[in-house]
């Protein structure tokens, strides 16, 4: 309530839960109530519901937005949304058809959240709640008090002052953030095995961290837990290839050894050893998907990643190392939801993880002077 959502007195709040994580939406909506906020709405999702509809709902339903569900997105301008996250069964959808699945996406909806949230209307935050079928994705076995302790941590609960412990961390992180900025950067450099790419960023990129603010100041953490600094790269240059460094959860399966090749800033060509069918599908939803719309730097102090744990939680193991996204732009240090020339727009954003001891990044200023920014996953800059 303090650091996350950051719930001001009279806002109403927007609670987007699974219907298995009932106990922490509870909690949450108690919460909100003792920060002030004046009304708590609740909305559970069930991904069996999800699943009856791939399997045997019509073409046209599958990326279906119905319009009280944009009305309620609508709604959350100028009031707090809290989500939880955390798959209880990660591989419900994996014997379903790959290229179903992958495009039962409510498209509408999720752009109309996007915009909502490009705009900085309102403060909102994720957040995650352990179930037996997560645990056993992570262990191999349902050890939920594991994986508890693991969240824990991964969130600063670990503190005796978790609030303070938060304000340090991302104090810090936006000290990375400005420290980039200065540097004037034209591009960054990955090398590694099975990645040489290069990502063009524009003169107007701004790093910075997950520190958020709304039109009129009031600051939100928008994920916890957050170590990565983030900019929206030139959306026109990216060359190379990239392989993910760890599985990536989307659309109700594991994706594993995923491969990507841009071209002109274009994906144009998708690999993977399991799961391949559901990143084409994705990266096909619009003409601009298959371009990127965030680029993210996180090094070896990161808690996620000092866990050890690959958490096949997309907001959790983005934290853990490097990532970049394909699809809609993270507008940060940017003004206003128009597009920009050079900035994605799209109706999906995806993050893949591309970091790791074994791969080096380097920035390249504009006027050609390299310099190294990670190496053993270590940062190489002053803070």
């Amino acid at each position: 309530m303090r650091v996350g959502s950051n719930v001001r007195a009279g806002q109403n709040v927007l609670i987007s839960s699974h219907v298995a994580h009932a106990p922490l939406a509870r909690a949450l909506a108690r919460q909100s109530y003792a920060a002030g906020a004046r009304y708590v709405d609740v909305q559970y999702g069930d991904p069996h519901v999800r699943r009856a509809m791939i399997e045997l709902g019509p073409d046209e339903t599958l990326d279906y937005s119905p319009p009280w569900q944009i009305e309620r997105v609508e709604a959350m301008a100028g009031n707090a949304m809290i989500a939880t996250t955390g798959d209880p069964e990660p591989r419900l959808l994996a014997d379903l058809d790959p290229e179903r699945v992958g495009q039962a996406k409510p498209i509408e909806l999720r752009k109309r959240h996007l915009e909502i949230v490009s705009a900085s209307t309102c403060n909102w935050t994720g957040v995650a709640f352990p179930s037996e079928g997560w645990a056993n994705q992570v262990f191999g076995k349902p050890d939920v008090e594991r994986l508890w302790e693991a969240i824990g941590f991964c969130t600063r609960l670990d503190e005796d002052d978790p609030v303070a412990a938060w304000r340090e961390h991302m104090d810090r992180l936006e000290r990375r953030g400005a420290a980039l900025n200065a540097l004037g950067l034209d591009r960054l450099t990955y090398r590694g095995p099975g990645t040489d790419l290069e990502i063009g960023l524009l003169e107007r990129s701004h790093f910075g961290s997950a520190l958020f603010r709304t039109v009129d100041g009031h600051p939100y953490v928008a994920n916890m837990p957050t170590e990565e600094v983030f900019t929206t790269p030139d959306a026109r240059r990216a060359e190379g290839v990239v392989t993910s460094t760890k599985p990536l959860a989307v659309g109700g399966d594991v994706v594993e050894g995923l491969q990507v090749t841009f071209e002109g800033g274009r994906i144009v060509d998708v690999q993977a050893k399991h799961g391949a069918e559901l990143i084409r599908a994705d990266v096909g939803v619009d003409e601009n998907a298959a371009r990127l719309g965030e680029v993210a730097l996180v090094d070896g102090t990161s808690r996620v990643g000092q866990s050890g744990l690959v958490y096949f939680n997309t907001l959790f193991d983005e934290n853990a190392t490097c990532h970049i996204a394909y699809g809609a732009a993270v507008f940060a240090g940017h003004e206003g939801t128009e597009p920009h020339e050079g900035i994605n727009v799209s109706k999906t954003h995806t993050d893949f993880m591309i970091g790791g001891p074994a791969v080096d990044v380097d920035g390249v200023t504009r006027e050609g002077r390299v310099v190294p920014l990670l190496r053993d996953d270590v940062w190489q800059l002053p803070e």
